[in-house]
C-alpha cells in the first residue's frame, strides 16, 4: 500500500526563506529598516552641507589671515611695522599716530594703541635715560634729540654709529641735536657747535 504524506501549503517553506526579526521576511541588508533609512538620509544631508561649504569657500575664498604685529626694515634702514599685506613696511613712528597708513588700518588698531607704550609691540619702543620716557625705535640714533636729554643719541644709554655723511660731529649747542649736527648748518655764520667747528672746520654740505 502506498503511504500518502499530507501536503501543506506550498508557501510555508518556499525556497527555505527565513523570517527576519520584525516580520520583514526576505529583506536585504541595505536600508531594510526604518532606522537604516533615517541614517542614510542624515548622511546624505551631511554630504550636501559639506559640498555647499566647499563651494562657498571656493567662490568667496578663505578669510584673510590676521597675523600678529611683525617688524621689518624700512628703505631708510630703520625699524618698521609690517602691514598685513606683508609688502608695506611703514616707519615705527607712523604707528598709532592717528593716521591709517596701512591699507587696512592695522597700524591704528584700537587694542595696540589703547595704552601706549605698554600696548605697543616691544620692537616699536625705545626707552630714554629717564625710564618713564620713551620714543619710537626708529627715532633712536637719528641725530635728533628726541628724548630731550640726548640719551637716544649718546652713550651710555645708546650706542649709535658715527655721524652719517650728511652730518658733522661736534658737541652741539642746539637743543634739537646731540653729538652731530646736519652739515647744512655749517658755514652759515651761526654757532651750532660749542667749539665753533661748524664754522671753521666743517666743509659744509
Amino acid at each position: 500500500m502506498n503511504k500518502i504524506f499530507p501536503q501543506g501549503d506550498g508557501n510555508d517553506s518556499a525556497a527555505g526563506a527565513k523570517a527576519l526579526p520584525g516580520g520583514e521576511a526576505g529583506c536585504g541588508l541595505l536600508c531594510c529598516s526604518r532606522r537604516c533609512a533615517c541614517l542614510s538620509a542624515f548622511l546624505l544631508l551631511l554630504l550636501v552641507t559639506l559640498a555647499a561649504l566647499i563651494a562657498l569657500v571656493t567662490i568667496l575664498g578663505l578669510p584673510p589671515r590676521t597675523p600678529g604685529a611683525q617688524t621689518c626694515v624700512t628703505l631708510t634702514n630703520r625699524t618698521g611695522f609690517l602691514c598685513h599685506d606683508r609688502r608695506s613696511c611703514i616707519p615705527a613712528s607712523r604707528v598709532c599716530d592717528g593716521v591709517r597708513t596701512c591699507a587696512h588700518g592695522e597700524d591704528e588698531d584700537e587694542a595696540m594703541c589703547r595704552d601706549m607704550p605698554q600696548s605697543l609691540p616691544s620692537f616699536l619702543v625705545a626707552r630714554c635715560g629717564d625710564p618713564s620716557s620713551w620714543i619710537y625705535s626708529d627715532q633712536k640714533c637719528d641725530g635728533a634729540n628726541n628724548c630731550g636729554d640726548c640719551s637716544d643719541e649718546l652713550s651710555p644709554v645708546t650706542a649709535c654709529p658715527p655721524c652719517g655723511p650728511g652730518w658733522w660731529r661736534c658737541p652741539s649747542t642746539v637743543f634739537g641735536y646731540c653729538g652731530c649736527i646736519p652739515r647744512s648748518l655749517c658755514r652759515d655764520l651761526v654757532q651750532h657747535c660749542s667749539d665753533w667747528s661748524d664754522e671753521y672746520s666743517c666743509p659744509g654740505p
